[in-house]
């Protein structure tokens, strides 16, 4: 029987609070730190290991994190959650994105169907679209094959997404599966979808409308100013578009649409990527085996994080880490820095996937916490970051805890050597130093030019950016974000903060307005 606490009601918590505080920048000095290198390290999927030797942690604190797990039964309700049970207890659903990728555990039927088949047929069905767009099977109204794919999203159906494909796409070149351009039309300003109307030949372009309802008013904003910009080229629509929507919304088998493949109400929009949220556009882009691989990076992480032992399993430690320095260290913030172009927009993705999913002040049943939940989340590829916000991180007044993620190969195999290295090796060269100097800190009597260190850091490390590893690296912060709302006792599955916006934009809209919003309806010519 799971018990759904507090955090602050568990005797973990109380232990938490009294142990001792570790001082980084000495455990980290020395032959200390390069014993703690060797150790702190925990395997994960796709050939990455999950470095924590910079985390201000020790055995004393590893241990009470250890009997948290336990105490708050994370591994349980991760059990629970890919069975099946109603963990989204705010809508009242299921939460099957685990089933996208694989199955974890017993077969979970709903609406009448097994639904991991289910997520399996939208795959097949994806496949066989793309395969016969790419054999020149389906064409355009002048029998020319498809050159490009074009996502038309908001949210979840357009961060994660673009996110994968652009991690993928110089991989795919060099390894001659490159199939098809990708382009993203997100924001309603509709200057973001004449930009990519314009970098395009619309002739030769599939568009994918994403909207699990069919109707989300940014997303239907654009389909709207696609279709005038197909039809102004004297294009059917019908023969141009595609649909990535639920089985009873009004896309589905819709004769405005070449095809429909289909999600469901058990799968967050930040959770969507291995759906066929993901799937259609990157099975466009790269063909379906690259999806098929990036979803089995995915399991082969998630099979981890149903290891009960946190000190085994590297999602459920970086999330009672993360909770530690959240709720007892104080930190605020979080920055995830991808030491790889190639993870360009993967911050912002993990933006939505982490501020969405624990940025709640209320529990699971809608009860006020007394304690912190999620931190902010933010991002910038290195070294890029390293001259932008670096300089808060490393003299600022608040310590924000550092994720890196680094791989020894890049994608491309092309690389040059300047003055005794290579780029990559200077890449590689850039990480090191920055978790010892987070870390360690450096004195100086100028005290502009002193460092005090004490910065906690951990380190993801792999080999290379290819459909394995990322989805590996996806799961693990799905993982993670998952266990700490569990910890949190939050309901990390639904978002109820970003509908208010959009009830008010409505009403303006409408004409519907009065007070502060007439003002400001008014200060904007709506």
């Amino acid at each position: 029987m799971l018990n759904w606490k507090n955090f602050d009601e568990l005797e973990s918590y109380k232990a938490l609070k009294s142990v001792k505080p570790v001082e980084l920048k000495e455990v980290m000095a020395g032959e200390s730190g390069a014993k703690r290198v060797k150790e702190m390290s925990v395997p994960m999927a796709a050939g990455f290991s999950y470095n924590y030797a910079a985390k201000a942690v020790d055995e004393d604190i590893l241990k009470a994190l250890v009997k948290l797990a336990d105490e708050a039964q994370l591994a349980e309700k991760f059990e629970d959650l890919y069975n099946g049970d109603v963990i989204n207890t705010g809508e009242k659903r299921m939460v099957l994105h685990h089933l996208t990728r694989g199955q974890l555990g017993k077969d979970v039927v709903a609406d009448g169907v097994n639904k991991r088949d289910f997520y399996k047929e939208q795959v097949k069905r994806i496949a066989d679209f793309a395969n016969d767009v790419h054999a020149g099977k389906i064409v355009n109204e002048k029998g020319e094959k498809f050159t490009t794919v074009c996502q038309i999203g908001i949210g979840g159906s357009d961060l994660g997404p673009r996110a994968m494909y652009l991690a993928l796409e110089n991989w795919a070149k060099m390894e001659g599966c490159f199939k098809m351009d990708a382009h993203f039309i997100s924001n309603v300003d509709p200057d973001d979808a004449t930009a990519v109307l314009k970098s395009i030949d619309v002739a030769k372009t599939i568009f994918i409308l994403v909207s699990k309802s069919g109707t989300t008013l940014e997303t239907l904003t654009n389909e709207a100013f696609v279709k005038d910009a197909l039809t102004k080229a004297g294009l059917d629509s019908s023969k141009h578009m595609i649909a990535v929507t639920s089985e009873t919304s009004p896309l589905a088998k819709n004769p405005g649409y070449l095809a429909a493949f289909f999600m469901d109400d058990y799968i967050g929009g930040r959770y969507s990527s291995t759906s066929a949220v993901g799937g259609a556009v990157l099975s466009l882009a790269f063909g379906p085996e690259v999806f098929e691989r990036f979803l089995n990076g995915a399991a082969a992480e998630d099979k981890l994080a149903t290891e009960k032992d946190p000190m085994k399993n590297p999602d459920m430690l970086d999330a009672l880490i993360g909770v530690y320095e959240r709720n007892f260290m104080g930190y605020g913030a979080s920055a995830v820095l991808p030491y790889s172009q190639a993870l360009s927009r993967f911050p912002a993705h993990l933006q939505q996937l982490d501020m969405e999913s624990n940025g709640k002040s209320v529990n699971r049943f809608g009860e006020p916490l007394n304690y912190v939940t999620g931190p902010a989340i933010f991002g910038e590829p290195g070294t890029n970051g390293q001259h932008s916000f670096y300089q808060l991180l490393h003299q600022g007044t608040d310590i924000i805890p550092l994720q890196f993620v680094a791989f020894k190969n890049n994608q491309t195999g092309n690389d040059v050597d300047i003055q005794g290295s290579t780029s990559q090796k200077k890449l590689c060269a850039n990480v090191a130093a920055q978790i010892v100097a987070f870390a360690c800190g450096k004195h100086d009597d100028n005290k502009n030019k002193n460092f005090v260190g004490n910065r906690p850091s951990s380190i993801i490390i792999g080999d290379q950016v290819n459909p394995e590893s990322l989805g590996a690296l996806l799961a693990h912060f799905e993982n993670k974000v998952m266990f700490q709302g569990f910890v949190w006792n939050v309901n990390s599955f639904d978002q109820e903060g970003v509908q208010l916006g959009k009830v008010l934009a409505k009403r303006v809209l409408a004409h519907d307005t009065d007070g502060a919003l007439a003002e400001y309806a008014r200060l904007l010519d709506i």
